[in-house]
């Protein structure tokens, strides 16, 4: 036999090989992530239900899919076990990252009467001198900045559409 008929053949078996290996391999990794489940770990089932881990079982685990609703599952039906900052990012949208940037930013004030506060605090006004003051220049400067914008119907338009445009077939739709 030559050589050459024979190389097809063998390219094949090793392909097959490969697909076979790398299949294990696939089901050994997802055999690990089911044993590491333990209770109160969340989990991502097949179907895309994201749950908590109550008890795990040889063949089941009972899952904690609302707080107070249990159900009970093959554990092949898991299909990730999440670890904690994603299942909570997740689930509770809690970003840990937030936090923490959460905690290094400034808090800015609502009102410019906190920021001079400190610098009053050597004049000797008294606390109810500094809110009364804060309070009129609120009124003041919401007196002269606030327009009110009507955001209703115009009524010359309202008045200028007649009765006999509708009955025409002139559309009053919004």
């Amino acid at each position: 036999m030559n050589i050459v008929t024979l190389l097809p053949f063998i390219v094949l078996i090793g392909a097959m090989f490969l697909m076979t290996r790398s299949a294990k391999n696939k089901q050994r990794q997802a055999q690990q992530m089911r044993s590491d489940m333990h209770p109160g770990t969340g989990v991502r089932t097949i179907g895309g239900m994201y749950a908590t881990v109550k008890e795990v079982h040889d063949d089941t685990v009972l899952l904690e899919v609302a707080p107070g609703v249990h159900a009970i599952y093959a554990k092949n039906a898991v299909g990730a076990v999440l670890a904690d900052a994603e299942y909570n990012r997740i689930v509770h949208g809690i970003d840990p990252d937030e936090d923490a940037d959460a905690a290094d930013t400034p808090v800015v004030p609502d009102d410019a009467s906190s920021l001079t506060e400190a610098a009053d605090a050597g004049d000797g006004d008294s606390s109810a001198d500094k809110a009364d003051a804060a309070d009129e220049t609120d009124e003041k400067a919401g007196k002269t900045d606030v327009k009110k914008i009507d955001l209703g119907k115009d009524d010359a338009a309202a008045a200028s559409t007649s009765e006999d445009e509708k009955r025409d077939g002139g559309t009053d739709a919004k």
